[in-house]
């Protein structure tokens, strides 16, 4: 770990680095390799092979981990969702998880999935309402939030549910795909664990599929190393290399992206063919002033709902032009994505929900783009 007093925008820049000796490299190699050359001397310390560890995922772990103020390394996993389930193995055989109403279509049919084999029980509840979920706490063994959510773009109050469910021996897991380490740091706030999808704003370009989790406690990450070792979701060499590419870029992505969807959300508010929409980032939204106190910025990812239901919302996709109806956010293009469209999807979706992932193209075309689709929708 390196530099931790630096600012995020430092951070992602020169973290991972190799030393600055002359004529070093400015950035890491990539090792290709299945095995290592064993130690001589008995039990030395020593890679082994190549699914035990990589020094190509190195950098990217040791960064990840600085950004989001833990006191080691992240882990690095072959998906988001291999990272969802090693954190879903930290729920006891028998144990019962809280879970968010609305959260990553994934991790609630990997839960339900689990919960049917007899694994664990499944709560699940409105995690914007601190209340009610703190209700649900008794007895259980691990707390799940995401904040905001997906698509719903709910913020939960972190701190006061990892308070809660810390005081009950519970464990908190904090899926922070959405607002990335530059806007929030969970285990400041008390979570124990943090699930990124590293194919998300991280990587920033929607060419790699990767994932990790980030502990607070030195423990748990050596217990999950050992079961990544054994179970085998570890990340290819060129993936975590193209991630610690993609994080170099992050803050100035993250800082662009939030600015024009905070301006493309004041625009839409109130256009003639959308019922509502949803953003941190507004005034009006349910989740602003939570929002605004707890994080340093709203986010790249909004929420519409166009008049005239689900086919109204189809119409509208279709008519897009510079804006790519496709599933997956957090790149450098803007995405479109009607989420009901998934039978998986939660009943709570509305069918004319569509989320918006906005990248780094001008405000004022993305805008024309949506304006004209969205007339085109009635």
């Amino acid at each position: 770990m390196q530099n931790p007093e630096l600012s995020p925008e430092s951070l992602v820049v020169s973290l991972g680095r190799p030393p600055h000796e002359l004529d070093a490299p400015v950035n890491p190699s990539i090792t290709m390799t299945s095995t290592y050359v064993g130690a001589l001397t008995p039990g030395a310390d020593e890679r082994v092979y190549a699914r035990f560890s990589n020094p190509t995922w190195d950098p990217f772990e040791e960064a990840l981990g600085t950004l989001e103020k833990a006191s080691s390394a992240a882990l690095l996993y072959a998906s988001g969702m291999a990272a969802i389930a090693a954190a879903f193995n930290l729920v006891p055989l028998g144990g019962t998880i809280v879970l968010p109403q609305t959260a990553y279509n994934g991790t609630l049919s990997l839960a339900q999935q689990k919960e049917k084999a007899g694994h664990f029980s499944v709560r699940i509840g409105p995690i914007a309402d601190t209340d009610a979920t703190v209700a649900m706490l008794d007895g259980a063994d691990v707390l799940w939030i995401e904040s905001p959510t997906n698509p719903m773009l709910e913020v939960a109050d972190i701190a006061a549910l990892a308070s809660a469910a810390k005081e009950r021996g519970i464990l908190t897991i904090v899926d922070n795909t959405f607002a990335t380490p530059l806007v929030q740091q969970p285990l400041t706030q008390g979570a124990d664990v943090v699930v990124h999808s590293v194919t998300k704003f991280l990587s920033g370009h929607s060419d790699v599929i990767l994932g990790a989790i980030v502990c607070a406690d030195p423990e748990m990450r050596k217990r999950l190393h050992g079961e990544r070792t054994l179970q085998g979701a570890i990340p290819g060499p060129f993936e975590a290399w193209l991630a610690l590419r993609g994080l170099r870029t992050l803050s100035v992505r993250v800082e662009k992206a939030m600015a024009t969807a905070g301006e493309l959300a004041r625009r839409l508010e109130g256009h003639p063919n959308l019922d509502s929409v949803r953003y941190p980032g507004l005034p009006s939204d349910p989740g602003f002033e939570r929002a605004r106190a707890t994080m340093s910025g709203f986010g790249a990812v909004l929420g519409i709902y166009v008049k005239g239901g689900a086919e109204a919302a189809e119409r509208f996709l279709q008519a897009l032009q510079l804006w790519t109806p496709a599933t997956s956010l957090g790149g450098v293009e803007s995405l479109a994505e009607r989420r009901r469209r998934h039978a998986s999807e939660p009943d709570s979706v509305a069918d004319n929900m569509v989320r918006l992932s906005v990248g780094i193209e001008n405000v004022d075309d993305l805008w024309l783009d949506l304006d004209q689709a969205l007339r085109a929708s009635s």
